[in-house]
């Protein structure tokens, strides 16, 4: 019976350790880059085409001037409703003391700069993929930005979710860090890295398994609208047959073909879209058209 215990005991012992190992935050590499010397302007473009004011900026603000980055947003799901955190460059309750370092683990790894794993209602899934120098731009940029002392609101979310130390298996098993379709040129990896990547067009466009993990064999092909209200529609070429000329104008007006006009969260994904470079909505348009099609 003593030797049954201690061997049960035993067990149980390497079974937590395991679970503290499997679930740790991660850290940066040793060889991550450091000699980039950031780049303002260029941070501005990354900060529209991630859309970081549609999610951060409060409910309540003007859109005039530049974006107040209080956070306060709220977004339901099946697991509680997370609201967006204050990022603005205040120093107490916004990024404004945080280094390159603790942002960029915050944005890739999903890990925050107190060492907590931070909620995937945050696209960290989808920004893992984002270059070192656009990281180092955009934090560049957020910190032209105003401060607000607005504190963040603290997440709606009930037992077991609660516990943040099991997102580690929740990113063991749905954050593979490579990318979930081919790109064979230099648009379509160009297109790829803004749609899978800056844009987190799949986070919406994506259906969700029961743990809130995307569905990469249904990639793009459409998903229930988080709010409860309608489906967010199929955008591979088994449902839109849009041309890449069509694409594109409506990434610049939020026209459609049919001169119909983008609405709700989608027109906030246009605003964003609109400030870049016309070649990248190209590069999105083109990487649209070359997904699987999917019924």
């Amino acid at each position: 019976m003593i030797r049954a215990f201690k061997t049960l005991a035993a067990f149980a012992l390497l079974a937590i350790v395991a679970g503290l190992y499997l679930t740790s935050p991660d850290t940066l590499p040793d060889n991550y880059a450091k000699d980039h010397e950031p780049d303002i302007d260029a941070g501005a473009l990354v900060f529209a085409a991630a859309g970081c004011a549609s999610c951060h900026t409060a409910p309540d603000a003007t859109s005039e001037g530049a974006p107040i980055l209080a956070g306060g947003k709220g977004f339901p799901s099946d697991f509680g409703t997370f609201y967006a955190p204050n990022i603005s460059s205040d120093p107490d309750v916004g990024i404004g003391n945080w280094t390159l370092d603790g942002f960029t683990r915050a944005v890739t790894l999903g890990v925050s700069p107190q060492g907590q794993h931070l909620y995937p209602a945050f696209p960290y899934a989808a920004y893992q993929h984002m270059t070192s120098d656009d990281v180092a731009d955009l934090f560049a940029y957020i910190q032209t930005l105003p401060g607000d002392p607005t504190a963040s609101i603290a997440h709606d979310v009930g037992f077991p979710f609660n516990i943040r130390r099991g997102l580690g298996l929740w990113k063991l098993a749905f954050m593979p860090d490579d990318f979930a379709t081919p790109a064979d040129t230099p648009i379509l990896e160009r297109g790829r890295y803004l749609a899978e990547g800056l844009a987190h067009c799949a986070e919406c466009h994506t259906p969700r398994n029961a743990l809130g993990g995307l569905d990469r064999s249904a990639w793009m092909a459409g998903a229930p609208n988080p709010s409860g209200k309608g489906k967010i529609p199929n955008i591979t070429p088994a449902a839109l047959d849009w041309s890449e000329r069509d694409l594109v104008e409506y990434f610049t007006s939020g026209f459609t073909p049919e001169y119909d006009s983008a609405g709700g969260e989608m027109a906030e994904v246009i605003e964003n879209l609109s400030q870049l470079p016309e070649s990248d909505r190209a590069a999105i348009a083109a990487y649209v058209k070359a997904l699987p099609a999917i019924p």
